[in-house]
């Protein structure tokens, strides 16, 4: 043991003082492999020791070119519930291992396939990945699936015919069950916030949306015949009619895991080949952000504290589906909720819970509907009132009557710039003087991926000139994301708001009573020194945080030109 200590100590893996902690561990029958971890070791550290310690070879996973076809070969239950990756180096077959004292799962798949494999290591984060990636989501499901659909004589009945058939019995199946929530699992662990499941002619493709932008996950082949069960298990869990198949249908999830509770929006709607589901994922169990972290400015914050003070009007929130606005409408709810006021929500649904907040849940099939809930709020002596989306004339108008009657009104509204709402309400039939004395200030805002800070590289300089070209007014340096294992390969890991901060001034409020265009309306504002979208984002490239490319996604480009505007 003490040969042990000193070559740990000698090769710099712990100092001399961690000696005593590592002799007790050892001598209570930890394995090195624990001992090390625990006293916070890198596990690819502790494993390049281990691998000379036992002579196993250390496996960078990334450079092997790994084959679907080749690992389908292996149980996939095994693989993926022992975590061990069969490899195949010159004719030798290893079995990659995660922790080199545990090798229960080489010994399994041994007796499974007959073969004799040597063991290698790897992390088990890396092995768990890489099957992920090569087998799909749920892999092990579907082999059972696939057995025990041979086992019990189920049969496959096609898509392209009339035929009725209980789906009841199959969608209990515990394989489906353990496959749907895979599904589930997989989305939440990547931070996805939508799951989309759509039927093609020879696949049933599931694809996430993370920070934004979709992407697909691999997904066995043979889970297309399975469609119909996977399909009716989500109807089941969303109390759907499971035998209804021509209409779209919308219904609710309540799950938890890990002491998460995620509230899943559920959309079924028929297409050519099958019934395509959208699973929109709510995490109640989120870290509701303040104003200070949203990724506002110096300057935007110190307007949106300015707003927050105003006794009564409305606040609008503009933006499209999953740009952050109901973030933004939380963070300014809770900068304000104090004893001294009473503050209500609308909402469909509620995605953060408030202590000290009022809040209510739209139920239409109970007939309370945002303008219904409205005028019954409005009867509950309120300071501020939450609408959680100003949908039809009927909303609009409670909501500036509420507004001129002493309320702090918030809501969201959907378009794609500030000087667009006035136009739009007026556009539902709010009369242009009521917008023009209801309205204080109006914020649209997007969401930017941040670049990955475990591969964020420096742009070479001969991509960086041709931009300069391009745009005035870049940075020195840029930068961008190689992508890595933590990023999903895409470069970019989590996002930040950028935002368009138009407060109405008396200039503004003539305008609108006009009738002016929100062109004319931009110009007037601009003036004034509201920034766009794109100039709010250009201040994350100075920072390093964002890339060229995201801000030009995210933003129109109506006023980018070159010259005195740059990337403006």
């Amino acid at each position: 043991m003490d040969n042990i200590v000193a070559d740990i100590v000698n090769v710099g893996l712990l100092d001399a003082s961690a000696s005593d902690r590592i002799k007790e561990s050892l001598a209570q029958g930890s394995s090195l492999y624990d001992t090390l971890t625990g006293a916070g070791v890198p596990v690819d550290k502790t494993l390049q020791y281990l691998s000379k310690v036992f002579c196993y070879p250390f496996i960078t996973l990334d450079k092997h070119d790994l084959t679907k076809e080749f690992l389908t070969q292996f149980p996939a239950r095994i693989l993926l519930d022992k975590h061990v990756l069969p490899l195949s180096d010159d004719g030798t077959m290893l079995a990659v291992v995660g922790n080199p004292f545990d090798t229960s799962g080489v010994d399994e798949l041994c007796l499974a396939t007959g073969q004799d494999f040597s063991i290698a290591l790897a992390p088990i984060t890396d092995i768990d990945r890489c099957l992920k990636r090569h087998l799909g989501v749920g892999a092990d499901s579907v082999q059972s699936m696939i057995s025990d659909a041979a086992d019990s004589g189920l049969k496959i009945i096609d898509q392209d015919t009339d035929e009725d058939m209980d789906l009841t019995a199959s969608a209990d199946e515990a394989p489906i069950i353990r496959f749907v929530n895979q599904i589930l699992t997989e989305a939440i662990d990547l931070r996805a916030t939508d799951v989309h499941i759509e039927p093609f002619e020879g696949e049933l493709r599931v694809r996430y949306r993370v920070d934004g932008v979709l992407q697909q996950t691999s997904v066995a082949s043979e889970v297309k015949q399975f469609q119909p069960a996977i399909v009716s298990r989500l109807k089941i869990l969303s109390k759907l009619d499971i035998a209804e198949k021509r209409v779209p249908q919308d219904g609710r999830i309540k799950i938890r895991i890990a002491d998460r509770e995620v509230d899943v929006r559920v959309s079924v709607i028929p297409m050519l080949y099958g019934e395509a589901i959208v699973l929109r994922l709510l995490d109640r169990g989120s870290v509701l952000l303040g104003l200070e972290r949203l990724g506002m400015s110096e300057r935007d914050e110190r307007i949106m504290n300015n707003i927050l003070t105003r006794p009564h009007g409305i606040i609008l929130v503009t933006g499209p589906t999953g740009s952050g606005k109901t973030t933004t409408l939380y963070a300014s709810l809770a900068q304000i909720n104090d004893i001294e006021r009473k503050i209500i929500t609308i909402e469909d649904p509620i995605e953060y819970q408030l202590f000290g907040i009022n809040q209510i849940q739209v139920a239409r099939k109970a007939g309370l509907t945002f303008a219904s809930g409205l005028r019954s709020i409005l009867r509950h002596d309120p300071d501020v009132v939450l609408i959680g989306e100003i949908r039809d004339i009927e909303t609009a108008e409670i909501a500036v009557q509420a507004s001129l009657t002493g309320h702090l009104v918030f809501s969201t509204l959907h378009t794609n710039d500030a000087p667009s709402a006035m136009t739009r309400l007026v556009d539902m039939g709010v009369e242009p003087y009521l917008v023009a004395s209801s309205l204080e200030a109006v914020i649209a805002q997007r969401l930017i991926r941040l670049i990955c800070k475990h591969c964020k590289t420096e742009m070479p300089a001969s991509e960086v000139e041709p931009l300069r070209h391009q745009f005035s007014n870049l940075p020195e340096v840029l930068y961008y994301g190689k992508g890595c294992r933590h990023c999903q390969g895409t470069g970019y890991s989590g996002r930040q708001g950028i935002f368009e901060m138009m407060v109405i001034t008396e200039d503004l409020r003539a305008m609108i009573l006009e009738n002016a265009s929100s062109q004319a309306l931009r110009k007037v504002a601009n003036s004034q020194g509201m920034l766009s979208l794109r100039q709010d984002g250009v201040r994350h490239l100075a920072s390093g945080m964002t890339t060229v490319k995201e801000i030009m996604r995210v933003t129109k480009d109506e006023q980018l030109e070159h010259g005195t505007h740059g990337i403006y």
